[in-house]
């Protein structure tokens, strides 16, 4: 009788990356409207966008009754306490993405990992540490694809939040990474990393230098899952996966244990769609479900403009006045969605995004009535100076006829 694969035990709240297809960690495709919005369409899983450690230090824990999430937020830095508007630095819905969210941490250096970890365990499934962004946001302070170069550090990191964290909040420890130039680099990378004590290994399919229109190299996969397996930690690719039935497809054929959706995602969300559940919809009522998600959680307009920007085509009539809008309404009003102003535009007065067409309008009001005053003002006095009694004429004496001098004869040279 053939003995059970070995596997990292999954911790009491944790999940299992198993045969799951879930939403990538992406910058702005990672908010929490993008996340609820994958999970309605069938995402196994979501995780978040980066989130670098020093940011998340130093934040308090809020509740937000108006739209049933839970912020974490700090004080803008050098402003009045007292009338700063607080930094939100992350958000998530608890009565829908708790139990399927994971969240990726961005640091260099463990005790701090361990600090940020701490502050938002007890609300996910997972904490991920980010080590294949290859922006230099990320790199230039040792984050990301940095780590690859680093992978003492980076196995210090991991080896600190499994101690550290799992017990406390009895959730599991993952990493993202790139493959690195040759197969024998990435092979002793994965070792190292799966000797960590973490449940789960995604692998983007490129190198730290190849950006996203460049083909996914998949030449490794096979070597990385199998090197997983022998350890027992879940493995997920990454890279051109497009569809949820090509990603189980995929990860099936190299034998990784599930797969990652980012650009399609970003475009279209509705990718998580099974054949089954007839695929992915048009991009018209996936851009009208994503801004009623955004105005449920009042989401800030510049990435529900981004992510729109992203879902409606370029060729699109509406495309010039969606990039142009300033709020809900504009938004609601480009994409000729009227049933959805009123609303829009209740919200717009909430996030206070009204107060550019209120502004321009009181400035306007003021002008015309400073023209209208300086106009009754002028008449008045025009009127007064025609009531005003004319003054005496000042009369000068004439002048003096001029002394008639004597005439002096002139030479004139010959």
């Amino acid at each position: 009788m053939a003995s059970s694969p070995k596997r990292v035990p999954i911790p009491r709240r944790g999940v299992d990356y198993r045969g799951r297809v879930v939403l990538a960690p992406m910058v702005r495709a990672g908010e929490l409207p993008s996340r609820l919005l994958a999970l309605r369409y069938g995402a196994d899983l979501v995780w978040g966008p980066e989130t670098v450690d020093r940011a998340l230090i130093g934040t308090e824990r809020r509740h937000n009754s108006a739209t049933k999430t839970v912020e974490w937020v700090k004080p803008k830095p050098g402003a009045d306490a007292s009338t700063a508007c607080d930094n939100v630095i992350f958000t998530t819905h608890p009565d829908l993405e708790a139990n399927k969210l994971v969240f990726q941490i961005g640091t260099s250096d463990p005790e701090r990992a361990v600090q940020a970890a701490r502050l938002v365990a007890a609300d996910v499934a997972g904490i991920d540490v980010n080590a294949g962004c290859p922006k230099p946001f990320s790199t230039s302070g040792g984050m990301g694809a940095a780590l690859l170069r680093e992978p003492d550090k980076l196995c210090a990191i991991l080896e600190a939040l499994v101690k550290e964290i799992v017990p406390e909040f009895e959730i599991g420890i993952s990493v993202k990474i790139r493959i690195l130039e040759t197969p024998v680099e990435t092979e002793a990378l994965v070792r190292k990393l799966c000797a960590t004590g973490i449940t789960g290994l995604t692998v983007h399919c490129r190198t730290t230098p190849m950006r996203p229109r460049e083909r996914a190299i998949r030449g490794q996969l096979r070597m990385i899952a199998d090197i997983c397996r022998e350890a027992g930690v879940a493995c997920l690719m990454n890279g051109d996966v497009v569809t949820k039935d090509e990603g189980l497809r995929l990860a099936k054929e190299f034998g990784a244990d599930g797969a990652m959706i980012a650009i399609a995602a970003e475009k279209n969300p509705s990718c998580f769609r099974s054949a089954s559940q007839g695929g992915p919809l048009p991009w018209r009522p996936v851009a009208e479900q994503y801004v009623q998600t955004c105005m449920d959680v009042r989401n800030r307009i510049q990435n529900t403009k981004y992510l729109l920007a992203q879902m409606v085509p370029g060729k699109e009539k509406a495309y010039r006045s969606l990039v142009q809008s300033k709020c809900y309404k504009d938004v609601c009003t480009a994409l000729g969605w009227e049933h959805m102003v009123e609303r829009a535009e209740q919200l717009d007065f909430i996030l206070k995004l009204d107060q550019r067409t209120a502004g321009k309008q009181k400035k306007e009001t003021k002008r015309k009535a400073e023209t209208q005053d300086a106009s009754s003002d002028g008449q008045a006095k025009r009127a007064k100076a025609a009531a005003a009694p004319m003054p005496p004429p000042t009369i000068s004496p004439e002048p003096a006829p001029p002394v008639e001098q004597p005439q002096v004869p002139v030479s004139l040279a010959t």
